[in-house]
């Protein structure tokens, strides 16, 4: 089972093209995303919630609103460009939300009501050998807001709740200071704007503080439920190593300045020659290889911390 939105854990593959708001504004309904077919999936390929599946030998999770879709080992509810705080929240910080309807509350009442046609009242004679992975959520929050002219000062005042399931892995967010999108906002002339790596160093610095304050939630979970299974997924620290080191910060969709960070899917904005060498697709989300290689990371070792064999 999966919740989340396309932004950074990207796991969203498909939901968005079946509701009309998301699905008439979103990019990732244009080619080259999808490579040769549009899915739906904000990438060039699979997404790291696809490589789950195919590694286990079962199908890959079906979009919630595919209503033909047969959901009998798994359903993906997540939604890209979805937020964690719900539209009356946002709007309390001067934040407009105008990309899609299904936020994570309505991801989740979607939830309640597929378990309640599908296994109910036996639900959790089902569940108990389901793995949930919730998340990455909250970086579609803070994206609004910093494209509408928030500080991070004040987007460090909001916050994530997470919550419990039997397995569970809730995964932190990216260093973003390090994606096309942050580079190109951000880019100055200062040095101390950057850390060793070149990432803009108060933009990972604020995302450090995120994922400790979702570390603390999920440790309070923990004390709470301590017979459910619940670990954080460190995404953080798990950046792929491989790639060309001259493409690291720049993305594959897109055109322009250092970073190549444009709206991939514009007329005329072509996809690199080859995807494989590169983390970023698109300024945004991933590609193919770097989820792969996540998804590589996410099997070999966070399950096996949940106890799941495949």
């Amino acid at each position: 089972m999966n919740h989340g939105k396309s932004v950074t854990l990207y796991t969203a593959t498909g939901n968005c093209l079946r509701e009309s708001l998301c699905g008439t504004h979103s990019w990732c309904r244009l080619l080259p995303y999808g490579n040769k077919e549009i899915t739906g999936r904000c990438s060039n390929g699979m997404l790291i919630v696809d490589f789950i599946p195919v590694k286990s030998g079962l199908p890959l999770l079906n979009p919630y609103k595919d209503r033909n879709a047969n959901f009998r080992h798994g359903v993906n509810f997540a939604v890209s460009g979805a937020t964690a705080l719900s539209v009356e929240s946002l709007t309390e910080k001067d934040i407009a939300m105008s990309f899609t309807h299904s936020l994570l509350s309505v991801q989740l009442d979607w939830m309640d009501s597929h378990f309640k046609s599908t296994c109910s009242p036996d639900c959790p004679k089902y569940l108990k050998n389901s793995l949930f992975l919730v998340g990455e959520i909250g970086g579609d929050d803070f994206n609004y807001g910093l494209k509408q002219g928030r500080t991070i000062d004040e987007l460090r005042r909001m916050r994530v709740i997470g919550f419990g399931a039997t397995r569970m892995t809730v995964p932190g967010n990216f260093p973003i200071g390090c994606f096309p999108s942050a580079l190109t906002k951000f880019m100055t002339n200062s040095a101390t704007a950057y850390d060793e790596y070149c990432c803009v160093e108060d933009w990972n610095n604020f995302i450090m503080s995120y994922n400790n304050h979702l570390q603390q939630a999920i440790d309070e979970l923990k004390r709470e439920f301590p017979d459910i299974i619940l670990i954080y997924g460190d995404y953080y620290n798990a950046v792929a190593l491989g790639f060309n080191k001259d493409f690291l910060q720049k993305a594959c969709c897109g055109t322009g300045r250092d970073y190549n960070y444009n709206e991939c899917g514009d007329p005329g904005v072509e996809a690199c020659d080859d995807a494989s060498t590169y983390i970023n697709w698109d300024g945004v989300h991933l590609t193919q290889k770097a989820y792969s290689w996540l998804g590589k990371w996410l099997i070999d070792d966070m399950l096996t911390q949940l106890n799941c064999h495949v």
